[in-house]
């Protein structure tokens, strides 16, 4: 059995996947950001813990995913605002991967999709 710990606990990916985990026997912590959607994670199978990643350094990252032996990246701004989308899918996504190391987690997962858009500029 393994620990896992899935950022974007309440996303698609992540809903599909804790369930599938836990049959198989691991222990599940999906991070969520809306205290609303505990039940429906919780519901998978996983334990959600409520964390903004946007407002987590390096350090409380790495104090969350340690114990774990798997980090899966699943979260995600969605897009909509370039400014989000750069704090989410870029500046947070490297501190998860920072904390693993911290953390000494030697397995880490990042959920991506198909489509990157021309002119998307994440700035930095």
């Amino acid at each position: 059995m393994s620990r896992v710990i899935i950022f974007g606990g309440h996303g698609k990916v992540a809903l599909l996947a804790s369930p599938l985990l836990v049959a198989n026997g691991h222990q599940v912590t999906a991070v969520i950001r809306n205290p609303d959607h505990v039940d429906e994670v919780a519901a998978s199978g996983a334990t959600p813990v409520v964390a903004d990643v946007e407002k987590l350094d390096v350090e409380a990252l790495t104090e969350l995913v340690q114990g774990n032996d798997i980090v899966v990246w699943s979260a995600g701004a969605g897009g909509g605002n370039p400014a989000r989308t750069r704090a989410v899918d870029q500046v947070a996504a490297i501190a998860s991967m920072d904390a693993a190391v911290a953390a000494g987690i030697k397995r880490y997962v990042m959920v991506s999709y198909l489509v990157v858009r021309r002119g998307f500029d994440l700035g930095g």
